[in-house]
């Protein structure tokens, strides 16, 4: 197992408390892109998936609150091309490192 290797996630969730959805939109924005109100299309190491679930386990209610994660692939295979869309196109973010 490559444990460098990125996979293409889609996290989706529903939470039932206004400040606690706050705080898991912050999570996420550290771990991937927003694409529609709860999901994000992230691309992410094991270590980077373990450290997210760590963090949305840290601010979510888990009898009320639902993260649902779906696995879609390599990100340099499937899961880069896994996601598709009806009116408005689908883009992929490209991220770029900032030098300052």
């Amino acid at each position: 197992m490559n444990l460098s290797a990125k996979k293409t996630w889609v996290v989706t969730y529903d939470i039932t408390d206004p400040k606690r959805l706050a705080a898991v939109y912050r999570v996420m924005k550290g771990f991937g892109d927003h694409l529609q109100l709860s999901v994000f299309r992230c691309e992410l190491t094991v270590r980077q998936i373990v450290d997210l679930k760590q963090a949305l386990l840290g601010v979510i209610n888990a009898r009320e609150d639902q993260v649902l994660l779906f696995d879609i692939g390599p990100a340099e295979g499937r899961g880069g091309e896994a996601i598709s869309s009806l009116g408005r196109a689908y883009a992929k973010s490209r991220h770029q490192a900032i030098v300052i």
